[in-house]
């Protein structure tokens, strides 16, 4: 059997044995438990906020208020919703900061006892 049969059978038979759990994969889990909830607050949020600040431009800028049948001057709810997108989006970051704060004060003793036990071995 040459090099790369051996090399495919290493792959194919990885698939098939139970994996350890090392401290380092514990250490990694916690930190990813710590900054996703942080990070998918920021993405949706953001994403959220941009889109409303996009529907107040567009309601300024387009004909979209007849469409709907907005029979007000579209100039003042435009800025309105505008501002509020803006708002949003300008509270993203503090937000994300508070969340990331308060997940690391929760699980920061025990990524940290963790990381002294890896690397005093």
């Amino acid at each position: 059997m040459n090099r790369t049969e051996q090399q495919a059978a290493a792959r194919i038979r990885e698939h098939y044995t139970e994996k350890q759990i090392t401290d380092l994969d514990t250490l990694r889990a916690l930190d990813a438990k710590v900054k996703r909830p942080a990070s998918v607050f920021a993405y949706v949020f953001g994403s959220t906020s941009a889109i409303i600040m996009g529907a107040g431009m567009s309601l300024i800028m387009t004909d979209i208020a007849e469409i709907i049948g907005l029979g007000v001057d579209p100039m003042l709810p435009g800025i309105v919703i505008g501002i509020v997108g803006m708002v949003m989006a300008l509270l993203n970051y503090p937000i994300y900061k508070g969340i990331l704060d308060s997940r690391k004060k929760k699980y920061g003793a025990e990524i940290l006892k963790l990381s002294d036990k890896i690397m005093n071995k």
